[in-house]
């Protein structure tokens, strides 16, 4: 990851002002510690914190077109650039960056190249020669990205919202899947796949092609000059990831110049059901495994500087990503600079528990394409902001654009939780790496059930931080939250101290209207909490809380699958779709 920070429209274009984007552009450095680049051009500002991971020597920023007259500062990775080079054959690249092709793309294809982009990004450009500028976010947001607007008329973009803060009288998330154009004026949707209208789709499931896509997402995600790992809690998603990269490592020359032997990397309380799971994975899979510790007061004692990093109050947030950012920083003392993660699966299959509950097939993929509208407010935020705090960029293979179509584009009638077929969650996602022939995991961690991140690093994790809110939180502070803190009033304790934190580092109206709210149970949007009648007198996210699906609950149902219930790998397959097309 990298920080940008571009300004357009200052009226005081004086050294003072440029000292003041160099100070701005100081508080992303956290983003990109090896190196800081600024480029000005009459009232247009545009500042970059590198993190070196794609041609580490000469791809500093901003980066620029032949003559210089395109200008552009970027935050991410284009897996696609050595493709896109070669539909610009005319043009002289200066670098070996892969985010160099954007300034020729934007020469070559005008504003309408941004489709062509295959990565997560954000992007500001700016055009010289007749001073127009377009900013940009990829297709999830998987890369923060802010827009604001100053007293004076200046538009701002930056990659986290403390670098806008105090300068701009207001600011918003910049949309995913959007362009800012000042040609245009204003932002357009660019990204317009078939599941963005949440009609359901009607496609029978293809293990094999489902399997081969996430393979494809995860082996262009290896695209790297730096030493990296795989962020493995020893649950499906992550241990997945883990099980193609390795195979891709052990069969790739070309991917092992850092050895042949992937690092996989744990955090946890001890004793915690996340590190024992994520050890028997890692010795499956033969990775040089990482298992880092920490108790629940150091976790407390990090909340405040994590919260300033995340941006965000909302408590399941702020519970996986404590964790998180202490592993990080761990991370970074190794000398790793990019980590593999499993966010996004979740959200594509319905993973979490309370999807158990779905009534139907149509509000069951109702349900998901809302969740994946909603990734950068919550677990893109996690991920990306919690890695970078430390100078690490996660990099996620299930929200590469492609595997999204794919899986996006099967019935739904699939992915609902069937226990009377076997089917646990992302049954299809299990199904189709269960390879009898040659295993890429084993059956047990295969059909693991979800584990919240939060409860995964220890179940004492969130009883101590209640505990904490309850010490530092009276009763009158919670009855009168509404006077104190009217928008998204907080309605627990341990909301109220997460709120009470970040308006000391955010206090304006504009930074607390970033961070949704609402209901939720287990991670649910709000239409899902109807789906239980009994969830909304439990508010508590947690995913262990309420929903009574957990561990026990659906064993026979997985015994079942094992025993033959639609059973096989993905080449056995075919004849038990024919088993069970009555109902499907």
């Amino acid at each position: 990851m990298c920080g940008i920070l571009a300004v357009f429209g200052c009226t005081d274009n004086s050294q003072a002002k440029r000292s003041r984007i160099i100070e701005l552009s100081r508080r992303l450095r956290h983003r990109g510690p090896d190196w800081s680049g600024l480029h000005c051009h009459e009232d247009c500002y545009l500042a970059h914190q590198r993190l070196a991971i794609v041609d580490p020597t000469s791809g500093d920023q901003p980066l620029y077109n032949e003559d210089k007259t395109v200008i552009v500062t970027v935050n991410g990775e284009i897996y696609n650039h050595k493709q896109l080079r070669e539909k610009l054959k005319s043009h002289q690249f200066r670098t070996g960056s892969d985010c160099e092709v954007i300034a020729h793309l934007y020469e070559e294809y005008g504003e309408s190249f941004v489709d062509m982009l295959d990565g997560m990004f954000s992007f500001v450009l700016l055009d010289t020669r007749d001073k127009s500028f377009i900013a940009a976010r990829d297709a999830i947001g998987i890369t923060p990205l802010y827009i604001g607007w100053g007293l004076d008329g200046s538009v701002w973009f930056a990659s986290e919202m403390k670098a806008l803060s105090d300068d701009c009288e207001r600011f918003m998330s910049f949309l995913p899947g959007h362009i800012y154009s000042s040609k245009q004026g204003g932002l357009r949707r660019w990204y317009n796949p078939p599941w963005y209208s949440e009609s359901i789709p009607s496609t029978r499931y293809d293990p094999i092609l489902l399997r081969e896509s996430f393979e494809k997402a995860v082996v262009k995600r290896l695209m790297t000059d730096v030493p990296f790992g795989v962020l493995l809690s020893g649950g499906l998603d992550s241990s997945l990831v883990a099980a193609v990269a390795g195979r891709y490592m052990a069969e790739s020359e070309a991917a092992c110049q850092w050895g042949s032997q992937l690092h996989t990397f744990c955090v946890g309380l001890k004793g915690s059901p996340d590190l024992k799971a994520a050890r028997e994975v890692a010795d499956y899979l033969g990775t040089r495994h990482h298992e880092f510790h920490f108790t629940v007061q150091e976790g407390i004692d990090a909340l405040e500087e994590v919260i300033y990093h995340i941006e965000t109050y909302d408590v399941t947030t702020v519970r996986a990503s404590t964790p998180m950012f202490l592993m990080s920083r761990k991370i970074k003392s190794l000398g790793v600079k990019m980590v593999l993660s499993g966010e996004g699966s979740d959200e594509i299959f319905g993973g979490y528990l309370y999807f158990h509950k779905a009534p139907n097939k149509e509000e069951f993929h109702q349900e998901t394409c809302q969740k994946i509208k909603a990734l950068h407010l919550y677990d893109c935020l996690r991920a990306n902001k919690s890695t970078s705090a430390w100078g690490v960029e996660a990099r996620v293979p299930f929200l590469d654009k492609e595997f999204i179509n794919v899986a996006m584009n099967i019935d739904p009638e699939w992915k609902m939780v069937r226990p009377d077929l076997g089917r646990i969650e992302k049954w299809i996602l299990r199904n189709a790496f269960d390879d009898e022939q040659n295993p890429y995991l084993p059956k047990h961690i295969l059909y693991r059930q979800k584990e919240q991140f939060s409860d995964g690093v220890g179940y004492s994790w969130i009883d101590g931080l209640k505990d904490h809110a309850n010490d530092q939180v009276t009763d009158a502070m919670l009855t009168h939250a509404s006077f104190i803190y009217p928008e998204n009033t907080p309605t627990t304790k341990e909301a109220y101290y997460y709120r009470a934190i970040f308006e000391k580092f955010f206090p304006k109206n504009a930074a607390r209207s970033t961070v949704p709210g609402g209901p939720s149970v287990a991670c649910s949007t709000a239409k899902a909490v109807e789906w239980d009648a009994s969830w909304s007198k439990n508010p508590d996210p947690s995913g262990r809380a309420a929903l009574g699906v957990h561990a026990a609950a659906y064993e026979e149902g997985v015994d079942a699958k094992n025993a033959n219930t639609m059973n096989g790998s993905p080449q056995k397959f075919q004849g038990s779709v024919e088993k069970t097309t009555a109902v499907v």
